[in-house]
Parts: C-alpha cells; structure tokens; sequence
C-alpha cells in the first residue's frame, strides 16, 4: 500500500489520479491533498478519501475548510504546508499537479526527500530543469512523467536508449488547427478553452491553442531524456491516438497509443514497472477515424518556434519564456490582449530580460519574478 500526496488536487490531474486510486483501493491511499482555493470541492475530497492532511494555499479558503473537514483531517495553509505534504515521511509518491511555476516549491520539496514525483507540473523542469535533475540524482528520487507524451516516450524508452536518434512528440494541434492565421486576432477565451479532445484548465488549454504547451514540452523533453533541441521534434495529431514516437538508428520506431484519458499515464507512473488497471477503454483501431499527422506551422504557431529559441539559447531564456507566457495567458483570459498578442509579449520579454545563469533555487524566482516585470511591461506599453 503506496501513501499519495497530491499537489492540486481539485484540477483535472488531480481528480483523474483520484480517480484511478478510486480503481485501486488495495494498492494506493491518499495520505495527502492540496489546493489553491476550491474548498468546497476540497471538503467533498476529504469526505471521499479521508485523508491526513489537506492543505489550502489560500488561508481564507483554509478557514473555510476547518469549520466542514471531517474528523481525523488536518486543514494546513500555505506554500510551506503543500513543501511539507511533499516532503512527509510517509508520503511515498507526489503527484505534482499544480499548473504553472507555482508548482516548483513543493516539486523541488519531493525531490529532494527522495520521494517518487509523478511531474505533471512541466512548468517546474522549464523553470529550473538541471537543478531537478541533479537533485533527483544526489537525493535519489525518481521523475516520472506524467503529460501523455513525455509517458509515452518513458515507455518506449524502458528496453534502453542504444541507438536512439530523436524523439517525436504529438500534438492535438488544439482548437485552431485548421483556421488561418489572420482570422485569430479576434479570438475569444471562450473560444481558445474549447480544446477538441481534453478537458483541461483555462490557462493550459489557452496554451494548446497557442501551442506553447507543446513548446513547454519540448523543453520538459530535453531535460527528462537529455536530448538537445534538434532532436526533438513536434508533429501535429489532431486524433490523439499516437501520444509520441521514438526514432532510432536502425529505422525502427517505437510508439504508445491509447484513447486521449490521462488516467493511462496517471496509472503508469503510479504503478511503475508494473501496470495497475486505470478505469480507460481499450483502444480499437477499426473504430477510428484515419489517423493524421501533420508538420506544424511555424508561422501561425509562433509560441512554439520561441520555445525551441529559447531552449537553443538556454540559461534562463526558458525560464523567461514560462514567466512571460503566464503573464500574457493571464491576460489574454481578463480580455486585456488579444490572442496573438500572447506571442508578441513573450517574443518581446524574451528580447528585453537579460539571460542568466539559474544556479540555485532563489535565482530561479528571482529570474521568474524580473521577468514577469517586463512581460507587464510590454502588456502596458501596448496597451
């Protein structure tokens, strides 16, 4: 019996591994929950899976919570208390769910207690990518990716990486796919967060539809597999069938396929190396539409081309593109900037911040925070 913390409980990563513990009660328990702000969902948790703790980030939302919280369920507040679910000494895996660089304090937490992390916050390996990695080597915790992709990609990598030549992540291409790229500037929220195939939070299906979550991958790729830019490549999939590819020297290619669920990577990477059911349907091929796979446009996907420069420039220039996009997603969703205006800003905030070296922790948030600075900048400079 495996005890989980789950950091951003009440977003969709969160309710979906609720979900495939729910398949597997012999297995898993909920040691731990967080959340932002949601307590009346995070009252009907705690009432579900009693679990030890349950933390709110926002005190008022905290308060709110321990008048209702069921007896045995202790109501924390605060980022420190989300680091202190991560780091329990009976917490034996974090699923790190929380949506943005919000999510690199209590990820940062796991790693260095040595804990497994289930890494669906690819903000954090954007952000800070070689201090994960080399603390999750001296401190001997064990990264598994939770995005489809980046799962896939684990999977087909389990017999070795003799002879790979490159990686291929799939891409729905989100809810514009096929609309010309002068008719996006009138794009509405609304519009942007309806994604075809997911059902996702506002900030990360705004992200789909700029693609810039694809870009955040690529970077997430580089430092899960130690891959350099070029050996990464995007391919759009509007079907989400194929969740990724991987090339190698002989010409073979290795691939995993599955209906568009997260509950198949939310299992695998709890159940690593073995495989626990997930609640998903059987994927059947003469049930499916023909599969397309397509090059994307550059030109109309310009989130993208700036996180393959900013991976290729490296330093914090990945960093500074995370920040940027988070102000601009931040804005496009209060109706401030249009949607290609999303590009523009972090095009801009790339090319006015200074590239530093990101050493530590607290220079990470320090780049984060001057970064963000600019981006509001160039918001209020076009305004």
């Amino acid at each position: 019996m495996k005890n989980i913390s789950i950091l951003g409980a009440t977003g969709s990563i969160g309710l979906s591994t609720l979900n495939v513990i729910s398949s597997n009660p012999d297995k898993y328990k909920v040691f731990a929950l967080s959340a932002k702000s949601n307590w009346e969902k995070m009252l009907s948790l705690c009432t579900e899976f009693k679990p030890s703790y349950a933390v709110m980030v926002d005190p008022d939302a905290a308060a709110e919570l321990q008048k209702l919280a069921p007896e045995g369920v202790e109501v924390l507040s605060g980022i420190s208390a989300q680091n202190f679910i991560a780091s329990h000494k009976n917490t034996d895996y974090v699923m790190a769910a929380i949506v943005g660089s919000a999510g690199l304090a209590s990820t940062f937490s796991a790693v260095t207690a040595g804990k497994r992390v289930m890494l669906a916050n690819k903000e954090s390996l954007v952000l800070a990518g070689s201090l994960l990695i080399n603390a999750a080597k001296k401190y001997g915790a064990q990264l598994i990716p939770v995005d489809s992709e980046h799962s896939a990609i684990f999977q087909c990598l389990q017999a070795g990486t003799s002879g790979l030549k490159k990686v291929q992540l799939t891409a729905s291409g989100g809810p514009f796919l096929n609309k010309k790229l002068h008719s996006l500037g009138k794009v509405t929220p609304e519009q942007a967060c309806a994604h075809p195939n997911w059902k996702m939070g506002k900030k990360i299906s705004v992200d789909s539809a700029t693609m810039m979550n694809k870009g955040l991958e690529v970077i997430e790729a580089h430092f899960l597999f130690g891959l350099p830019a070029q050996h990464i490549e995007v391919v759009i999939h509007p079907q989400s069938i194929v969740h990724s590819f991987a090339y190698f020297t002989d010409g073979s290619v290795l691939s995993q396929l599955g209906l568009p669920d997260m509950r198949s990577a939310i299992s695998y990477a709890l159940s690593f190396p073995e495989r626990h059911p997930s609640g998903v349907e059987d994927l059947d091929l003469t049930k499916q539409n023909d599969l397309e796979f397509i090059a994307p446009d550059m030109q109309k996907f310009k989130c993208l081309e700036l996180a393959y420069s900013s991976l290729k420039n490296g330093d914090s220039s990945p960093a500074t593109l995370n920040a940027a996009n988070e102000i601009a997603v931040e804005a496009f969703l209060e109706n401030r900037i249009g949607f290609l205006d999303i590009s523009s800003t972090i095009e801009k905030t790339l090319l006015e911040a200074p590239i530093r070296v990101l050493d530590t922790l607290d220079s990470v948030m320090e780049n984060d925070r001057l970064s963000r600075q600019v981006a509001n900048s160039v918001i209020e400079s076009s305004a």
